[in-house]
């Protein structure tokens, strides 16, 4: 049954219009409210749509407690903010496509509808219409036998004019995200449907496309996108040049044609059809009949599905709308278009506008080291597998207004310093963030390369010093004060607050700190070696050392010295659904972490995780918490989501006689 919502509207465009009168004809809303940038926009709109309110400002809505659901159609630069936003102020959200303008943008507003429990779903109204509900069973059916290449097209030729959105970079333009994102969406869908899968994403793209000199947006392009099982699917759009605007799919035993596949039978209902030639017989139409309206079958898509927060297929998921963006962002990637909303100077706010700041009621714990005089957060986020300054600023924005505040990087780890001094300069919080880089890793782990690097980091940074700095291998041939001799020079000039080793045996560390204390020098402060509930069966790289063994772990409770261990979850093993003893897909994963022993663990951890109600990973991120010394783990999550899982691990508490069971010990 569907729930009734109220409808506020953001935005006051042609698209809001279309939905606005749409609504008219829905089974389960109306227009209760409308916001615009001014009262008279706001006002006007209202006035022509019979809309009870009319707010000027969209928070100004937002804060009105009878609108149920918000469409945002604000231009695509926009999107992010105020789904965000929307989502934050407890609305259910239909945004309209594209969700943002890459897929990192996506990534954080599925989070916020995620982690404030709102529906929230990408406007492709043609996933709703019954039309393509057809043509999903038809692939299914195999009516054409096996699907092997796809055609779809959506081009219209604009008014040139660089002002108006399709030609302003500024605001997102090009055909790319305004018109091939259904191109894309449609063959995905088909190959979905061919495959007996919801969401399939590309294996690889080719693009070729006429980029503006003037507009700097894809004018015209086009695109192979390769998917599993053989199928190929050719994608066209364009802003300057009239295409044919449908769909063909080509099988083994004949071929589907879509003659109206973005607006079907229309915006007011009417009848569509699908062609289908099966080899050796003649034409078949199937009609496609209905008097809805196409908006409205999209606005009573969501009132049936509030209680799921997303939609169902073959309407747009968030996995969909996820795999749709970061195929639309190697299409872009592939012909060379960037927006400038998306460079590393116009990154100056989070995504969703405001200025980065902590979130109420964050759940982090802190505790300091002697020689950093500042909190540190305890759980520490890894920057190696950010992709770009957009991916970071995401990850990095989510997990400090979280409450984190320390990040390790090193100078080995490709653009990761220079990624992650661009973030820190854009949100001027130097002196709120524990910085940790690392250097002098094999084969140039000698003490007359630690300034050369700690310099070359430093820079990369964008910074006078780092709190902690650690030596990334270790080099048995060099007499160990040859590096305690260094790294003090470094900390006498400022450039280092303390410093470690990573990777280093607990022999060495010791001799090191013996060599401090005859000269009168800092020694090892901490150490950064791989620990975690798995055991390391063998290390993901080379020069790995872990710290889990019994003489390793009574040295450092004996001796309290701060532990920061890397692949502090086993690089993923506890994730839900990523670890599976008869899958050796991630050749890595499988060499370091499977065995029966940790297989067990892994059993024990889920079956605490299902007790408690909590994420398998969190409970083995409290294991590496709950030691009787101190421990600061690095994380290295990719998306927000894995972000909130494993800091589910600070409201865990996981007993001496808990921390034995789960690792075997008992």
């Amino acid at each position: 049954m569907n729930k009734h919502l109220n409808w506020g509207i953001i935005g006051t465009g042609k698209i809001a219009t279309a939905f606005a009168v749409a609504l008219k004809h829905s089974n389960s809303g109306i227009l209760l409210a409308v916001a615009s940038r001014t009262q008279g926009g706001a006002d006007a709109f209202a006035a022509t749509h019979d809309t009870p309110r009319a707010y000027a400002g969209y928070d100004a809505m937002l804060r009105d407690p009878e609108v149920d659901a918000v469409y945002v159609s604000t231009p695509h630069p926009m999107h992010a903010q105020w789904v965000i936003r929307c989502a934050q102020a407890g609305k259910h959200i239909l945004c309209e496509k594209p969700m943002t303008l890459n897929a990192y943008d996506t990534m954080a507003v599925i989070e916020a509808a995620r982690r404030n429990d709102v529906f929230l779903m990408e406007a492709f109204m043609y996933r709703c219409h019954p039309q393509t509900e057809r043509l999903v069973e038809l692939i299914k059916q195999k009516v054409i036998g096996d699907v092997r290449l796809v055609r779809a097209s959506f081009g219209h030729r604009g008014a040139y004019d660089l002002k108006e959105r399709h030609f302003n970079n500024e605001l997102g333009g090009g055909g790319i995200l305004d018109l091939g994102c259904y191109t894309v969406s449609m063959c995905r869908l088909v190959a979905a449907a061919a495959l007996g899968v919801e969401v399939v994403e590309p294996t690889d793209v080719h693009a070729v496309g006429h980029v503006g000199e003037e507009s700097r947006v894809d004018e015209y392009t086009a695109a192979t996108l390769i998917f599993p099982g053989g199928i190929i699917a050719e994608v066209a759009c364009g802003v300057r040049v009239t295409l044919d605007n449908d769909v063909h799919i080509f099988g083994s035993e004949g071929s589907i044609v879509v003659p109206s596949p973005w607006f079907c039978s229309g915006r007011e209902g009417g009848t569509s059809k699908i062609v289908v030639n099966r080899s050796g017989e003649p034409p078949e139409e199937i009609p496609i009949e209905t008097d809805r309206w196409l908006y409205a079958i999209e606005a009573d898509h969501v009132a049936a599905n509030i209680e799921r927060r997303q939609g169902r297929f073959p309407a747009t998921t968030w996995e969909d709308s996820m795999s749709n963006m970061r195929t639309l962002d190697r299409w872009r990637q592939a012909i060379g278009v960037e927006f400038d909303a998306e460079k590393p100077a116009a990154l100056k706010l989070p995504v969703h506008g405001r200025p980065l700041a902590r979130k109420p009621g964050a759940r982090m714990k802190y505790s300091r080291i002697p020689g950093v005089d500042k909190d540190i957060s305890s759980v520490v986020m890894g920057v190696l597998g950010f992709k770009d300054i957009r991916h970071a600023s995401v990850m990095c924005d989510d997990y400090f207004e979280l409450g984190g505040n320390c990040f390790d990087t090193a100078r080995h780890y490709g653009s990761s310093e220079i990624t992650l001094g661009r973030w820190i300069k854009n949100r001027g919080i130097r002196e709120e963030v524990v910085l940790i880089t690392k250097g002098a890793h094999t084969p140039g782990c000698y003490p007359e390369n630690v300034t050369t690097e700690l310099l070359e980091s430093l820079d990369r940074l964008q910074t006078g010093y780092v709190d902690i700095y650690f030596l990334h291998r270790d080099n048995l041939d060099i007499p160990v004060g040859e590096f305690v001799d260094v790294l003090n020079e470094h900390r006498d000039a400022g450039r280092i607050k303390v410093f470690g080793g990573s990777n280093w045996t607990i022999d060495r560390v010791r001799e090191a700190n013996e060599y401090a204390a005859r000269k009168g020098l800092a020694g090892f402060t901490a150490l950064s070696n791989n620990f975690s509930l798995a055991r390391m069966v063998d290390a993901p790289w080379p020069g790995c050392l872990a710290a889990s063994d019994p003489d390793s772990r009574s040295w450092l409770e004996e001796q309290q010295m701060p532990l920061f261990p890397w692949s502090s979850q086993a690089g993923g093993f506890f994730a839900d659904g990523r670890a599976d003893p008869a899958d050796h897909s991630d050749p890595q994963l499988a060499r370091s972490w499977y065995s029966d022993d940790n297989f067990a663990r892994l059993g024990r951890a889920r079956e605490m995780a299902k007790d408690r109600g909590v994420p398998t990973i969190g409970i083995a991120l409290a294991y590496v918490l709950h030691q009787p010394f101190p421990a600061f783990p690095l994380i290295g999550p990719v998306s927000p989501y894995e972000t909130w899982t494993s800091l589910a691990a600070l409201d865990i508490e996981l007993s001496p006689a808990e921390l034995r069971w789960l690792d075997l010990k008992d």
